[in-house]
C-alpha cells in the first residue's frame, strides 16, 4: 500500500510531523510561491497549510488526490471552503489550539496601552529617561467591554476581572446566563461603546463584522477610551481609528492584526499612542505545537477513511460511535440501490432508519447513504462533503425518516427510491453480531438475510424448476465461485429473487448469457471494489 503524500506548504512545529506518524510521506514547498504550490500539490493526498498559503479552487482543481485540507491554527481566511466542500476535500483546522495564547495577547495589550510599556521601553533604550511623559492609567475599576465572548473573549474576561476591572460584553449569540458566568454584564454594542473605558474585539471576520467599530461607532465612544483589536483586521476601521486617535478621542490602540496582511505601511504606525505587533496572536511554542497536532491528528484520520466530525466543512456536530458504525452499511446499501436502479438516480428517495439507533442524531447516515449512490456521479469524487451538494442537482426530492420500531431488526436502514420512469427500487440492510457484519435484509418486495461482500449478484426470474441449477452451472462453466446464495420469494409459481455473492468479476458478456438463458426480469452485478 502506498503511503499517502503530505504537503506541508509552511513551517510547521516538529510535533506536527511526528504526530502525522511513520505512515505518512512527508513533503515540502514553499506554499507563497503559486508555481511550486501548484506543482506539488498534483500528487498530494493532504496538504497542511498556516495563513500564508491561499487554498483556492485553483489549488484544488489541480490536486485530483486530495482528500483533506488541514490549517493549523483557527481563522480559515485563507481556504476557500465552497470549493473544498464542492470539490469534496475535508477542511479540518484546530478552534481550540491558541485560545489561550491569543487571550493573553490581548491581555498583554491591553496593560501596554494602559502603561505605555512599549513606548516607555523604546525611549529608554534610546537614551531618555521621561518618567512623566509616559504616565498611564491603572486597570483597577475601570470597566473593560469585550465585544464577542466567545471561547477567547472570555478568556480574556476572566483574566481581567482579576486586576479588578468591571466587565461588560456584547455577543448576540450569548446569553444572559452565559456572560454572568465569566462575571460580565450583556449589553447592546451601543451601551458598551458609550460606558467602556477599554475595548477588546474577539470576533471573526465576516461580512457582518467587517468595519463594525467605524467612524459613526468612534463617534459615539467614551471620550479617553482604549482599544485593542487581536481578532481579525478590518473589523476596527484603521482609518477611522487613526482619525480618532489624533483627534484624543481615543486615548491609545493596541493592535496585533490589520486589515490587509502582511502590513508594514499604516498611518497608525506614526501614532505614539499606538501599540502594535504583526499578528503574534497564535505565536507562542506551545500553541503552535497544539495547533500542528491536532490537525496532524485529524488529518490521519481522513487520510484513514474515518469520520472527522469536527470537519470545518461536514456539520455533523459529533457523532457517536454507535451512529458511526453504521456509515458504511450506509454507502453499500447506497451503492446497491444504484446498481439495481441501472446506474442512475432516483427522481426521489427515501432514506429510512428505524430501531432504538434512532434515539441519537442519526443525520449523517442520510450523508453516508448519498456517498455510494452518487459514488463518480458525473466523474466527481463523492464524499461526505459534497454529497447532499451533488444530490440536490441529480435527485429531486430526498425525505428522512426515522423511527424508533424496527419490524425486523434491531437498527435497519430502508432506502426506497422511484426511478424517472416510474420503476420502484427498494434496499434495507442491518448490522449484526458483535463484529457489526453488515448484512442486506432486502431487495425490492424480497426479504433475504446476506452478508455484504464486495461482488454479488442479483437476479429476478420465474419461479420454476431448474432455475437455480441453471444459474450455478452457467456461472461454473464461467470459472465463477459462488459463495452464498439467498433465494426469496413471495408467492408459490410467482416471481424470485436471488442473492449470490461470487468470488470474481462477473462481466457484463456474461450477464448477458445469464440474461438469455434465465430470462430474468432484472439482473444486476454489484462490484463494491470498483471506482464509482
Amino acid at each position: 500500500m502506498t503511503a499517502p503524500i503530505v504537503l506541508l506548504a509552511e513551517a510547521l512545529a516538529p510535533t506536527t510531523v511526528d504526530a502525522l506518524g511513520p505512515q505518512a510521506d512527508v513533503r515540502h514547498c514553499d506554499g507563497s510561491d503559486r508555481a511550486r504550490l501548484l506543482a506539488a500539490v498534483r500528487d498530494a493526498d493532504a496538504l497542511l497549510v498556516r495563513s500564508a498559503t491561499r487554498v483556492d479552487a485553483e489549488v484544488l482543481a489541480a490536486a485530483p488526490r486530495l482528500k483533506v485540507v488541514g490549517r493549523a491554527g483557527v481563522g480559515l481566511d485563507n481556504v476557500d471552503l465552497e470549493a473544498a466542500t464542492r470539490a469534496g476535500v475535508t477542511v479540518v483546522n484546530a478552534p481550540a489550539s491558541n485560545s489561550v495564547t491569543a487571550a493573553e495577547l490581548a491581555c498583554g495589550l491591553i496593560i501596554s496601552v494602559a502603561r505605555h510599556i512599549p513606548q516607555a521601553n523604546a525611549s529608554l533604550k534610546g537614551g531618555q529617561w521621561q518618567r512623566s511623559r509616559y504616565t498611564g492609567v491603572e486597570l483597577a475599576d475601570k470597566t473593560l467591554g469585550v465585544i464577542g465572548a466567545g471561547r477567547i473573549g472570555r478568556l480574556v474576561a476572566h483574566r481581567m476581572r482579576a486586576f479588578g476591572m468591571q466587565l461588560i460584553a456584547h455577543d448576540p449569540y450569548l446569553t444572559a446566563s452565559q456572560a454572568a458566568e465569566t462575571g460580565a454584564r450583556l449589553v447592546t454594542l451601543d451601551e458598551l461603546l458609550t460606558t467602556s473605558d477599554f475595548i477588546t474585539v474577539h470576533l471573526p471576520r465576516t461580512a457582518e463584522t467587517t468595519g463594525l467599530i467605524g467612524h459613526d461607532e468612534l463617534r459615539r465612544v467614551k471620550p479617553g477610551v482604549r482599544i485593542v483589536n487581536a481578532a481579525r483586521g478590518g473589523i476596527v476601521d484603521e482609518q477611522a481609528l487613526a482619525a480618532a486617535l489624533i483627534e484624543g478621542r481615543v486615548a491609545a490602540a493596541g493592535l496585533d492584526v490589520f486589515a490587509t496582511e502582511p502590513c508594514t505601511d499604516s498611518p497608525l504606525f506614526a501614532l505614539d499612542n499606538v501599540v502594535s505587533t504583526p499578528h503574534l496572536g497564535a505565536s507562542t511554542v506551545e500553541a503552535q505545537d497544539r495547533a500542528g497536532t491536532t490537525v496532524a491528528h485529524s488529518v490521519r484520520r481522513a487520510l484513514a477513511g474515518e469520520l472527522v466530525p469536527d470537519a470545518v466543512n461536514l456539520h455533523l456536530g459529533a457523532p457517536l460511535a454507535e451512529v458511526t458504525r453504521f456509515l458504511p452499511l450506509a454507502a453499500d446499501l447506497g451503492r446497491v440501490f444504484t446498481a439495481l436502479a441501472g446506474g442512475q438516480p432516483p427522481a426521489d428517495l427515501d432514506v429510512e432508519v428505524h430501531g432504538p439507533i434512532t434515539r441519537h442524531d442519526v443525520t449523517a447516515l442520510e450523508r453516508g447513504v448519498l456517498t455510494g449512490m452518487l459514488a463518480g456521479a458525473d466523474g466527481r469524487r463523492v464524499t461526505l462533503v459534497n454529497a447532499s451538494l451533488i444530490a440536490r442537482d441529480r435527485i429531486d426530492a430526498i425525505r428522512f425518516v426515522t423511527s424508533s420500531e424496527s419490524a425486523a431488526h434491531t437498527d435497519q436502514i430502508i432506502l426506497r427510491g422511484t426511478l424517472p420512469d416510474g420503476r420502484a427500487i427498494a434496499v434495507s440492510g442491518t448490522l449484526s453480531g458483535p463484529r457489526n457484519i453488515r448484512k442486506l435484509t432486502g431487495i425490492a418486495d424480497y426479504d433475504i438475510d446476506l452478508e455484504i461482500t464486495d461482488r454479488m449478484l442479483f437476479l429476478q426470474y420465474k419461479d420454476v424448476p431448474g432455475m437455480i441449477g441453471t444459474i450455478g452451472r452457467i456461472l461454473g462453466e464461467a470459472g465463477v465461485n459462488i459463495a452464498v446464495m439467498q433465494v426469496a420469494r413471495i408467492t408459490e409459481g410467482g416471481d424470485a429473487a436471488v442473492a449470490l455473492t461470487v468470488d470474481s468479476v462477473i462481466s457484463p458478456g456474461l450477464l448477458q448469457t445469464i440474461g438469455e438463458v434465465v430470462r430474468p426480469a432484472w439482473a444486476h452485478f454489484v462490484d463494491l471494489t470498483a471506482d464509482g
